[in-house]
C-alpha cells in the first residue's frame, strides 16, 4: 500500500495541545492508492442515490432507510447538519478500482473535549463488498483520527445480529466491550441490541495499524 494522504496539512496538531485538533470548516480529503474519501455534500446525491433506488437491501440492519429519493436528500441533510452542529464529519467512498463512488461512512458522537468518536453509517455497494474497500476506509479514518487529529478513543455500534458487519468490526483489531439490549429501533419496527467496539490509540500505535496496514 502506498503512502496514505490527508489533506490540509494544517490538520496536523502538536501533541501538547489540550484538544484534538478537528476543524469542522476544513475539508479533508483521505486517500491511499486504493480509495479516496471525499466529505460529503449535496452533489454527491444522484451517486448515492443510485445505491438506494436500486441496492435497497444493503440497508437492512441499519437504522436509517435512505431508499428513495426524498429519503436520500433528508439523509445528506442530515449528516451536513452534524458536520454543521459539530457532533459529525461525513465523507463519500471513492473506489479507485472502479472509478466510481461505492458508499459512504462517516464519523460521528465526536467528542472533542473527551477526545472520542463513533465510526458508522457505514455502507457499500454490492460491488465494493469483500473487495478490501472497507479495510481501507478504516485504516484512513484511524490514521487520521488517532495520529492527526489526536484523538483518544474510536467506538463503533453494529446490530447485534448482523454477523458480517461484526465479523468485519473484529477483524479491524477492535475489542468487543459489551452488548446495549433492545437499544435502538430497526426500519422494519422490530428493537435490536448492539454490539458495542472499542480502540484505543495506544493499541492503534502498538499493533493495530501494523496489522491492519499487512491485510490491505
Amino acid at each position: 500500500m502506498s503512502q496514505s494522504q490527508s489533506h490540509p496539512a494544517s490538520s496536523v496538531m502538536s501533541k501538547t495541545s489540550t484538544l484534538p485538533s478537528f476543524d469542522f470548516a476544513q475539508e479533508y480529503v483521505l486517500e491511499n492508492d486504493r480509495v479516496k474519501l471525499i466529505p460529503l455534500s449535496e452533489k454527491y446525491a444522484a451517486d448515492l442515490l443510485y445505491y438506494a433506488l436500486h441496492e435497497s437491501d444493503i440497508w437492512h440492519y441499519s437504522s436509517d432507510k435512505p431508499t428513495t429519493n426524498e429519503n436520500m436528500i433528508l439523509y445528506i441533510k442530515a449528516a451536513l447538519a452534524m458536520r454543521k452542529e459539530k457532533q459529525g464529519y461525513a465523507f463519500v467512498v471513492w473506489d479507485k478500482k472502479q472509478n466510481k463512488i461505492v458508499g459512504s461512512t462517516r464519523y460521528y458522537r465526536m467528542d472533542l473535549r473527551n477526545k472520542v468518536s463513533a465510526i458508522g453509517y457505514t455502507w457499500y455497494g454490492k460491488s465494493a463488498q469483500g473487495t478490501g474497500v472497507n479495510k481501507n476506509c478504516k485504516y484512513l479514518l484511524f490514521e487520521f483520527l488517532f495520529e492527526k487529529a489526536q484523538f483518544e478513543r474510536v467506538e463503533f455500534e453494529a446490530d447485534h445480529e448482523n454477523k458480517r458487519s461484526l465479523a468485519a468490526i473484529k477483524s479491524l483489531g477492535c475489542t468487543l466491550e459489551g452488548v446495549l439490549r433492545k437499544n435502538k429501533i430497526r426500519t422494519d419496527g422490530t428493537r435490536r441490541d448492539s454490539a458495542v467496539f472499542g480502540l484505543l490509540r495506544e493499541e492503534w500505535l502498538k499493533e493495530t495499524k501494523k496489522n491492519l496496514q499487512a491485510k490491505l
